[in-house]
């Protein structure tokens, strides 16, 4: 299978998405894995000095500051921090619509582990949800973990994407207001949140931004590890090489996510019968940011200035933009407003 390489036609509004080229997908999940491991070994030297990955997990696992005790403490904290986010970026980076600034965040009636969000009503009578589904007999939290997965839920990951969605009205029929979604676009823009709240300075605590490089980790690995079965290509020579097997596909990702086993377990099975779902997320991840790549010089704009659209002449081509996505730039933390092109909204 030739790897997806992205086509930054996409970002004139073509429908063509990713195409193929020589490059293996598996390759740049390898390489991809290399990156981030070196950065969590970095990351692991700051929280201890000569520490290696494991031992500075095991030390932020223990550390009485990442810990939540109880359901009533973990959904105080998840709340919190939803709605800091939205009342520091709402009117700097992001134009967000006071229905759209709710938030609720709650425990699940589930009990199968993670969290996930639902939209709102198309009236907004009934809010974006933000759901934490703790398994049985859990009490503890560490959030180090998990504060990156409440900026991918929340805001501005999901809440903004589908909230913001749902309110424009003006711009999108029922259907595609309520009812779709395309795993590649929709994880794409949650992934990529997560980045740019490490580019705005919310991951910079070393526990923070060990827990961003490990859910990128597991990312990256199971592009690996899904394409890999599905399309038959050799196993990691990390794990044996030859044909994948159950144990192969394990032991791999397990040496790329440190992560609760009940957790791992039910990611795998995921992996193994729904082929192509989870490497979405990060097709989806990097080709935004391709396009982002390209079309960064033409959406500056100083704060004061508020159109409802501007015309911008890019090297893509004439493009519609309007005030309503994020900044990509750090240094522009306070100071201005970042626009997105009307043909990438839809």
């Amino acid at each position: 299978m030739p790897a997806v390489e992205i086509d930054t036609s996409s970002c004139r509004g073509s429908s063509s998405g990713p195409r193929s080229t020589s490059r293996r997908p598996i390759q740049w999940g390898q390489e991809e894995l290399a990156r981030i491991t070196a950065e969590m070994a970095a990351v692991a030297e700051q929280i201890a000095s000569g520490s290696d990955i494991k031992e500075a997990i095991a030390i932020l696992d223990a550390d009485p500051s990442y810990q939540l005790h109880g359901t009533d403490e973990l959904k105080a904290w998840m709340q919190g921090k939803a709605d800091e986010v939205i009342s520091n970026l709402a009117g700097t980076h992001f134009d967000i619509p006071e229905p759209v600034r709710t938030i609720e965040c709650l425990i699940a009636p589930t009990q199968t582990g993670g969290i996930y969000y639902t939209g709102p009503s198309e009236d907004f009578t009934r809010p974006g949800r933000m759901w934490w589904s703790v398994p049985k007999g859990i009490t503890e939290f560490g959030t180090w973990r998990e504060l990156t997965t409440v900026y991918h839920e929340g805001v501005p990951g999901h809440h903004l994407q589908v909230a913001q969605t749902v309110f424009r009205s003006e711009l999108l029929n029922r259907w595609r207001r309520m009812d779709a979604w395309v795993s590649g676009h929709g994880e794409g823009w949650a992934l990529y949140a997560e980045r740019l709240m490490a580019e705005l300075g919310y991951m910079d605590d070393p526990g923070n931004r060990m827990g961003l490089l490990d859910s990128q980790s597991l990312r990256a690995a199971r592009v690996v590890l899904d394409i890999g079965v599905h399309c038959g290509f050799k196993a990691p020579a990390e794990v044996g090489g030859g044909q994948w097997t159950y144990d192969k596909a394990w032991q791999f990702l397990r040496a790329h996510a440190n992560m609760a086993e009940d957790f791992l377990r039910f990611e795998l099975d995921r992996y193994l019968g729904w082929p192509g779902q989870a490497p979405s997320y990060k097709v989806g991840d990097v080709s935004g940011s391709s396009c982002a790549t390209k079309l960064r010089p033409a959406r500056v704009m100083p704060l004061t200035s508020r159109p409802s659209t501007v015309a911008r002449s890019t090297s893509a081509g004439s493009v519609s933009t309007r005030c309503a996505r994020p900044s990509w730039a750090p240094e522009a933390r306070r100071s201005t407003r970042w626009c997105w092109p009307e043909s990438l909204l839809g």
